[in-house]
């Protein structure tokens, strides 16, 4: 992910915890640009004219994380993940409004095909996405959390094991398993 340290990242979470007002400030310094290039990769493929850019992004998930004050940090890899679920939040927030806007055109969710397609011009997917996400969520909660990670936060496989401490072969199965159940799905919607 980033070059600092996981216990550099852990240590601070715990201080900010604490009330440590510095720590909050430095771990915002250190976590900043990884977030920024999480929201990059996700928005890259984007229309031009959408409003919502990845330093938005950034800043939106900020804002709802330091809103959250009963969050007990656990480490670095809680934390991206974290803030994975709440980029997530707020991009399917977005394809709501999108939607509202667009209701009665008619769209309907097709099977995701290539994951790193330009899906933000079709929000209908977005939301199809986000509830499959929530069925997958009950049945393997890994599962889901490495959808949430790679495809609304945009994270390679390599850094979701990071994240999450387990082996980026895990991942790759993961991600594999999870993929193929919401294809299925969605073709039958």
């Amino acid at each position: 992910m980033s070059p600092a340290e996981p216990d550099d990242i852990t240590l601070l979470l715990k201080r900010m915890q604490g009330g440590d007002g510095d720590a909050r400030a430095r771990l915002i310094a250190l976590v900043y640009p990884e977030l920024r290039r999480m929201a990059a990769r996700r928005m890259r493929g984007e229309r031009p004219d959408h409003t919502l850019q990845p330093t938005a992004l950034v800043h939106e998930a900020f804002v709802r994380l330091a809103g959250t004050r009963d969050i007990v940090w656990e480490n670095r890899g809680h934390f991206f993940a974290l803030a994975a679920e709440v980029m997530r939040n707020v991009l399917v927030d977005s394809a709501r409004r999108r939607r509202a806007v667009k209701r009665g055109s008619g769209a309907q969710a097709k099977a995701l095909d290539d994951w790193d397609a330009e899906v933000y011009e079709r929000p209908d997917l977005i939301l199809d996405v986000d509830r499959l996400l929530a069925r997958l969520r009950a049945m393997d909660a890994r599962q889901a959390q490495v959808v949430e990670m790679r495809f609304f936060a945009g994270l390679t496989e390599r850094e979701i094991a990071d994240a999450m401490d387990v082996s980026e072969r895990t991942i790759k199965r993961d991600w594999s398993m999870a993929r193929a159940w919401m294809r299925k799905e969605l073709s039958t919607q």
